[in-house]
């Protein structure tokens, strides 16, 4: 079956097409068609809406939509829904003439932010599931397959965060995968083979969920 992505990330079209190979994943650049809607929710479960609606309204067939992102615990969260705006501690949510800095400078500061929370001692009351460098990564997923039919996941990845950005290692997915870092594996999550990931991410989780309710559409 033919799905739309509501996205212009070839990273995650790769990434789904991986965990869905039996159908045909598509996303809007694929057919040539202009799509950048506002993403104005405050969770990522309205932002994912917002996609999957935005899309299906101009495709009129299936479309899966996520938001995603990394949220660190001792920084309640930061930069979750922000997460591809984040451009340092002064401007969390992004800057305010809407340029981005480069994935290198989104590391580098968010491990910084996190370095100086801890060492001013500003923690907040948080379970910290692999202690004060705790972070997880949290993906809302959509199954959008008309107006009022609709399905949701929504997931999350668990790790630290690496304490210098000399320690960043691997090539593999995308992101801020190079310094998160996994306990269990003794690996950052871009030292992950491609199907290592895809079977404990967050975005793997929430595909396999709604994987048992596509052949309902």
């Amino acid at each position: 079956m033919k799905i739309y992505l509501a996205t212009g990330n070839l990273n995650k079209k790769r990434e789904m097409q991986d965990l869905l190979a039996e159908h045909e994943i598509l996303i809007p650049s694929d057919e040539g068609i202009n799509f950048n809607p506002d993403e104005t929710g405050s969770t990522f479960y309205e932002n994912s809406l917002i996609k999957a609606k935005a899309l299906y309204d101009i495709v009129k067939h299936p479309v899966i939509a996520d938001d995603s992102g990394i949220c660190v615990d001792a920084l309640s969260g930061v930069p979750g829904i922000y997460s591809s705006r984040y451009a340092g501690e002064a401007f969390p949510q992004g800057r305010p003439d809407g340029k981005k800095i480069s994935q290198e400078e989104q590391n580098i500061s968010l491990i910084d932010q996190l370095n100086k929370a801890l060492k001013n001692n500003r923690l907040p009351s948080a379970a910290y599931l692999n202690g004060p460098r705790s972070c997880h990564y949290t993906c809302a997923m959509v199954l959008y397959a008309g107006n009022d039919r609709l399905f949701v996941a929504q997931e999350t990845f668990e790790g630290t965060l690496i304490e210098k950005i000399e320690d960043q290692a691997g090539n593999g997915g995308f992101g801020y995968d190079p310094i998160v870092f996994l306990p269990e594996f003794n690996k950052t999550v871009a030292q992950l083979t491609a199907d290592e990931k895809n079977a404990i991410s967050h975005r793997g989780k929430a595909v396999r969920a709604l994987k048992k309710l596509i052949d309902l559409i």
